[in-house]
């Protein structure tokens, strides 16, 4: 495994897997209350259309990326070290497709960070704004290996660190339960 490209990273993407998980609270801001209308529009477990992967500076294959990871879920595998500065997951998928869509997905968000392009989708967790508003505290390495990707983040901002963990957390779950895990943690913010 040889590294693909040391950064300076703002968030803790897959940390590497998913830029969506969660969602804003309701009535909080205007991309919150797209997120309900959305949700409400569309229904909940809307499976086929997703559109909840779509954003306010999300592009159409950013949104098809994370529909191929949710679609097909199951066939992730994720591991997660919580370190004393930050966190190291290894995320890969039994299914090529799959693979290549995750790794893009990895890339292409760091790159967003780096430039402070916020994708802003709909169903982003509210963890992934400290990692916009203070990347440059935190560190990233990526290597690509078969099947997926290993990613390392640390920083000596302790807020950061939490949230470094609080988000591995996040994309574990929807790593294990795909679509469902977000459903729930909407709901829940929502006060339902």
């Amino acid at each position: 495994m040889s590294p693909l490209k040391p950064a300076t990273l703002c968030h803790g993407f897959i940390t590497g897997l998913f830029v969506c998980t969660a969602a804003l609270c309701a009535g909080q801001t205007a991309q919150a209350q797209m997120t309900q209308h959305t949700m409400h529009a569309h229904g909940n477990h809307n499976e086929m259309t997703m559109p909840g992967l779509r954003g306010l500076n999300a592009t159409p294959e950013e949104s098809a990326e994370m529909a191929v990871m949710f679609r097909h879920f199951q066939t992730l595998a994720r591991e997660v070290t919580n370190l004393p500065d930050g966190i190291r997951t290894v995320t890969t998928s039994s299914d090529p497709d799959v693979a290549e869509a995750l790794v893009s997905h990895v890339i292409g968000m760091i790159d967003r960070v780096e430039t402070g392009d916020d994708p802003k989708v709909f169903i982003q967790s509210p963890t992934l704004d400290i990692f916009f508003l203070r990347g440059k505290e935190i560190t990233t390495q990526i290597d690509v290996i078969d099947g997926g990707v290993i990613v390392i983040q640390t920083s000596d901002n302790p807020d950061l660190v939490a949230a470094l963990h609080t988000h591995a957390a996040e994309v574990t779950d929807m790593a294990a339960r795909g679509m469902q895990a977000v459903h729930e943690k909407m709901m829940k913010a929502m006060g339902n």
